[in-house]
């Protein structure tokens, strides 16, 4: 029954920081808006407005990563009782094997990717652990 209960949590968790990651996602565009004539919509139009994005242009992706391995491991942790970190840490490897092949597929600056796997997923994981343990 535990078993069943740290896998439902660590799913649930895994919905819901998806849709945190997608909301900060659907939402930079209009915070950061992109430089004139790039579409940030597709690979190929990032790909060719490469060139034009400034650092700030990446604060939000790297941001929605975050959050959502954030909230995905806070709501995993909060919903089962044992084996609490081991969950947190599944959320933040589910996301970083995200993060890699999402790195793969969408051209970025290297600096990006490195910051974005090494910052975003477990540190974030491990916060969201930390954040919603027991004291």
């Amino acid at each position: 029954m535990n078993l069943l209960r740290v896998i439902f949590a660590v799913l649930f968790g895994l919905v819901l920081g998806s849709i945190a990651n997608m909301a900060l996602v659907m939402i930079s565009g209009y915070v950061i808006p992109p430089p004139p004539g790039v579409d940030m919509t597709t690979a190929e139009g990032i790909n060719a407005g490469l060139p034009l994005l400034e650092a700030r242009h990446f604060m939000f992706p790297f941001l929605a990563h975050a959050v959502g391995s954030l909230v995905g491991a806070f709501v995993a942790v909060k919903m089962t009782t044992p084996y609490k970190l081991p969950a947190a840490m599944v959320i933040g490897a589910l996301f970083f094997v995200g993060g890699v092949l999402a790195s793969r597929m969408i051209p970025a600056p290297t600096w990006f990717i490195a910051v974005d796997l090494i910052f975003a997923y477990f540190p974030c994981a491990w916060l969201g652990y930390w954040l919603a343990r027991p004291r």
